[in-house]
């Protein structure tokens, strides 16, 4: 008798302001975590995914392990609808993304109240003092009845398609679902360790139960000739200089460009090449704060933050420190941070070399990147 969990990663994340799912947890996604524990389960025999539309494609090449990775619905119940039918064992558990701290004794406790013929789900009482609200004032509640659900939640998955099946009205988790539909449902211990990571402070929390944030630094260099046309803008920074430009396919601004490559080092997110490639006529001539500010929304996209930004321009001419905070400020509205997380700087190549002859421009770039 197979036992098939179900990570419900489609949620939309508008109390938390973006998915955070994907937000970085210790080296990795939210989601990942309780994924690994299920996976790691003894009784667990297989793990899929329901994932959202905006999230599946990070989501799936991360997931090589995952029984499936499909998209869910509009509503949890739908995801957990779309869940029971791509699985595949007799018990079905069902468990929020969210919640990156779950257990093997969970699991265990759900998958105890199963086999006794119920549906299960951890749950824990409530310390607070609650207060029902409507047209006729606030009522106390005895709070020594009152649980607040955890998952996961479990049944066997015949009875929770039949609960799908016969539904009419909307739940918010599966014990709802399955107790409407007449079948037997079973509370087993929760733990407060498994809560849900709702806002930005219970992301907090997490960080300060694994007990870092992840930082990373990229490197970026590049290096552009001088072109023969006398006529073409020299672009640093995304500020124009009065000499001849460089060569390239787009305005060939080689700090903008170093500087994205370093930010989508940090992240593991390939090249500056790979997004914008010069084969491509829609890049020909295309300002390169283009390329920056894209860069800095797939790192954002990816659950990182940008701490800061370092580039360095190795050039005889022009001398650019003198428009320096131009090019800061240009470089810190594309990333959309604070000027003060952008430095440049310039240096010459002391007439050596290629540099030093004046056949071009250099420039390297560091950026360091944090989970968010």
């Amino acid at each position: 008798m197979g036992v098939t969990a179900v990570i419900l990663a489609a949620g939309r994340g508008e109390r938390f302001g973006s998915d955070k799912v994907l937000a970085r947890l210790g080296g990795k996604p939210v989601w990942r975590w309780s994924f690994e524990t299920l996976l790691s389960h003894p009784a667990v025999s297989s793990v899929g995914i329901v994932a959202s539309e905006t999230n599946i494609n990070s989501i799936r090449p991360l997931a090589p392990e995952a029984a499936f990775v499909v998209t869910g619905g509009a509503t949890r119940q739908e995801s957990s609808r779309i869940a029971a039918e791509a699985a595949a064992g007799d018990i079905l558990l069902i468990h929020d993304a969210a919640r990156p701290f779950v257990s093997h004794g969970l699991i265990d406790g759900v998958l105890a109240a199963i086999n006794q013929g119920s549906a299960g789900a951890p749950a824990v009482r409530v310390s607070d003092t609650i207060r029902h609200l409507d047209e006729a004032g606030a009522t106390l509640l005895d709070r020594e009845k009152l649980f607040g659900m955890q998952t996961p939640q479990g049944a066997r998955r015949a009875d929770l398609l039949t609960a799908h099946s016969q539904n009419q009205g909307d739940f918010t988790d599966e014990l709802g679902l399955l107790d409407s539909a007449g079948f037997s449902v079973q509370l087993t211990p929760g733990d407060p360790q498994n809560f849900k990571i709702t806002t930005s402070d219970d992301l907090a929390k997490a960080r300060g139960i694994v007990g870092f944030v992840e930082t990373r630094t990229g490197l970026g260099y590049d290096i552009h000739a001088f072109s023969h046309d006398a006529n073409r803008p020299m672009m640093l920074g995304g500020v124009r200089f009065e000499v001849t430009g460089l060569e390239g396919h787009s305005d060939a601004d080689v700090l903008l460009h170093a500087a994205t490559d370093a930010l989508l080092g940090a992240a593991s997110l390939g090249d500056i090449g790979v997004h914008f490639p010069n084969t491509d006529p829609r890049w020909k001539g295309e300002p390169s704060l283009t390329f920056l500010r894209h860069a800095a929304s797939l790192v954002r996209e990816a659950g990182w933050e940008i701490v800061n930004l370092d580039v360095a321009v190795i050039a005889e001419q022009p001398k650019i420190m003198k428009k320096s905070l131009e090019i800061r400020q240009n470089m810190a509205d594309a990333l959309a941070v604070e000027v003060g997380r952008v430095s440049v700087k310039a240096t010459t190549n002391e007439r050596l070399g290629s540099l030093g002859r004046e056949e071009g421009i250099a420039a390297f770039a560091t950026a360091t990147i944090r989970e968010r």
